[in-house]
């Protein structure tokens, strides 16, 4: 094995390892468990350094292992894998040092850490995986280890929320079992690659096509959370707030989304899927997701159900820009994947601080909090404008993008539903704002457990990782054209692609 074959199967295990070890340690070696928890995060980060700059070289990192005569389990670590790849790990490690103080003093911190890194392996699995069997193998074990983390509180309502969960990712996983299946049948191994696999089959295939790709979309969209596959993720805000992070940044919603990628890039191919007319379908559900999901939200008052409907919304941005027949659209697609996970993550970090400081779980909860949490309120703050497209923002640069690929795709109802959405999102998180930095602060807060000291707000643990996200939100948008932003990797993707001219 050569040391390019073995560095995709190391980026698996510098988090699997972990996972199994922590489960072996007794539940009261917090500082062990600690430590090798960042060593981890910390190796993953460092093999995926070397990698970046191999793949934008040229270098192949491709790892190969017969399962059975013709099945094989295929990691392959592409532009488009080490976007996804990088985007988790780095928030892995900020997620861990917020699970870290959020979860100081909690029980069962044994089974969470090993399930956490459980989950990035899942993660990891599914954005290197070479071929539809890997993708599948990966997607279907991060249902299963990102169940025992929505029900980890182990209350009644955590229990209905993980049945839920399991419910629509394993009806989705059987959907797209059975698209993997039919596509195998008729081709045998299906890989991932440039321009697509299937338009080798040629004419007489496509009324079948067209049914895989629906299968396929269905069984990937139902964590990508599009309308109507939506309805599990509110209910999974049970969850403690670093799992929240997890399941709305770095994840299972971001995996459902990389899967509409790799079908659409890497499977059918950009060209192909247009000229069997699916991504105008599959533009119009993302455009009906945004805007489903933003009118919901403004509606709840609870604070994490807010940003559970803004992540339907905001997901579907992405699959909007792979669906848009152009290199704009999908440049715009590929840089939100990364820009939505950086803005939202912080949000449920700066949620979960106001819960776990003040015990404020409602927007009506919230008025004065800017002026007892500064720090925090900042770093929510920079999330919120993010998300309403403020100029020197993430999401600023992603929806530009979006716009302008929408009107360079001819579809102009496209930049309508972008510019509405907007709106929307503006309606829902204003308020918040207002609320947080200009009105009066209550006598007492719903359930203080830290009085404020002079320079510390609440834990460091819990202050360190929005406040080194929040920044993140403006760092990629004022370094946008740097050689090694989001964007510019969004850029190589797409050129990589072969995505057509207009």
């Amino acid at each position: 094995m050569t040391w390019n074959e073995a560095q995709p199967l190391l980026m698996l295990a510098s988090s699997l390892v972990a996972g199994l070890i922590i489960f072996g340690m007794p539940e009261a070696w917090n500082g062990p468990r600690t430590a090798l928890n960042l060593a981890a995060a910390l190796v993953k980060l460092v093999l995926i350094a070397g990698m970046l700059l191999g793949v934008a070289e040229g270098e192949e990192y491709v790892f190969r292992h017969a399962v059975l005569p013709g099945l094989e389990l295929v990691l392959h670590a592409d532009a488009l894998a080490m976007l996804f790849v990088t985007l988790s790990a780095s928030l892995w490690l900020l997620t861990t040092l917020y699970a870290i103080g959020y979860l100081k003093g909690a029980r069962d911190q044994r089974r969470f850490f090993g399930f956490f890194s459980l989950c990035v392996t899942s993660t990891v699995g599914v954005a290197m995986a070479g071929n539809l069997f890997t993708f599948f193998f990966f997607y279907e074990l991060l249902t299963l280890s990102t169940y025992p983390l929505v029900v980890h509180n182990g209350t009644k309502e955590s229990l209905k929320a993980g049945s839920i969960y399991l419910a629509y990712t394993l009806t989705g996983g059987t959907v797209l079992l059975t698209g993997v299946v039919w596509l195998y049948g008729l081709l045998g191994q299906v890989d991932f690659v440039h321009g697509g696999s299937v338009s080798v089959l040629g004419a007489g295939h496509e009324n079948e096509l067209r049914l895989i790709f629906l299968l396929l979309i269905a069984g990937v969209g139902v964590k990508a959370a599009l309308v109507p596959l939506h309805g599990w993720l509110p209910r999974a805000m049970v969850a403690p707030a670093p799992v929240s992070a997890l399941l709305h940044a770095v994840a299972v919603v971001k995996a459902g989304a990389f899967g509409v990628m790799r079908v659409v890039y890497e499977v059918f191919g950009v060209d192909y899927a247009q000229s069997l007319q699916l991504l105008t379908p599959l533009a119009i559900v993302a455009c009906i997701t945004i805007l489903w999901g933003s009118l919901r939200a403004l509606w709840q008052d609870d604070l994490k159900r807010r940003l559970a409907f803004s992540t339907i919304s905001q997901v579907s941005y992405i699959v909007l820009g792979v669906a848009l027949y152009g290199p704009v659209g999908t440049i715009g697609g590929l840089v939100h994947l990364v820009h939505q996970g950086i803005m939202k993550i912080t949000l449920f970090f700066c949620a979960g601080n106001y819960a776990e400081t003040l015990g404020i779980h409602k927007i009506s909860e919230m008025d004065g909090v800017g002026r007892r949490m500064p720090l925090t309120t900042a770093a929510f703050s920079l999330g919120a404008l993010g998300m309403m497209g403020a100029p020197l923002t993430a999401g600023y640069v992603s929806k530009h993008y979006l716009s302008e690929g929408a009107d360079l795709a001819g579809a102009p109802w496209a930049g309508w539903v972008l510019i509405g959405s907007s709106i929307l999102n503006v309606a829902y998180f204003l308020p918040i704002l207002y609320r947080a930095w200009l009105k009066k602060e209550p006598a007492d807060w719903p359930d203080e457990k830290m009085p404020r000291r002079r320079w510390q707000e609440t834990a460091s643990l819990l202050l360190i990782p929005p406040l080194i996200s929040g920044i993140s939100i403006v760092g990629v948008a004022v370094l946008a054209d740097h050689a090694w932003s989001p964007l510019s990797w969004a850029k190589l993707i797409s050129e990589r692609e072969n995505m057509p001219s207009r």
